[in-house]
């Protein structure tokens, strides 16, 4: 009997290690694929259409919908590359780190808000420090901001997500980073815009 149950306990604990790897592998798949689409829909030239050439001149950008790409973000120092799409839904976070609607666009006065899952996108955060660089490109142009601080904080803080007067860009991720099941705090990577604005010719 006892070895009875040994056996059947080794069965679950063999098929709940395959449930989670299987998980894992699914989230972190998922999230190469969707970064890889997100990386040709932000390369992918505007239509040059009589119509589209209008719009681009009088709005100086293209209108974005929930689920586009929004942007390339770039942390020179990690050595890494990502790309933003518009919205923080489930579906977008599977594609990348998620531009918070209602909140600043890159470049603009005004609190930019990115969020993104600290075990896939956003794990990068984990090693990054006062003063890196974070650049944001758009198709108005590419928007330099510094890293002013780091902070851990309960999820009923909301600070980061409040409107400011001077641009600013908050970035938020769970936190630990290496915790199983769901993270109790979050991390917050405060940045202001520095810097000049390179703008498209």
């Amino acid at each position: 009997m006892r070895r009875r149950l040994h056996n059947v306990l080794s069965l679950l604990l063999l098929a709940g290690g395959s449930c989670l790897l299987y998980v894992g592998a699914r989230e972190y798949f998922d999230s190469r694929a969707g970064q890889t689409e997100a990386a040709r829909e932000f390369e992918r030239p505007v239509s040059d259409s009589p119509e589209t050439r209008a719009a681009t001149q009088a709005t100086s950008v293209r209108t974005i919908q929930r689920g586009e790409t929004l942007a390339k973000l770039k942390i020179p120092r990690l050595n890494s590359e990502l790309y933003v799409v518009e919205g923080d839904g489930a579906r977008e976070l599977r594609r990348g780190p998620g531009h918070l609607e209602g909140t600043a666009m890159p470049g603009e006065n005004g609190n930019c808000v990115i969020a993104g899952h600290r075990d896939t996108h956003f794990r990068v955060l984990k090693d990054i420090r006062e003063g890196d660089d974070i650049v944001l490109q758009t198709d108005a142009g590419q928007f330099l901001y510094r890293v002013k601080r780091t902070q851990i904080v309960t999820p009923d803080n909301t600070a980061a997500l409040q409107p400011t007067s001077n641009a600013e860009l908050n970035l938020i991720t769970c936190y630990p980073f290496y915790y199983v099941g769901s993270a109790p705090k979050r991390f917050i990577v405060e940045a202001q815009l520095a810097g000049s604005i390179q703008r498209p010719s």
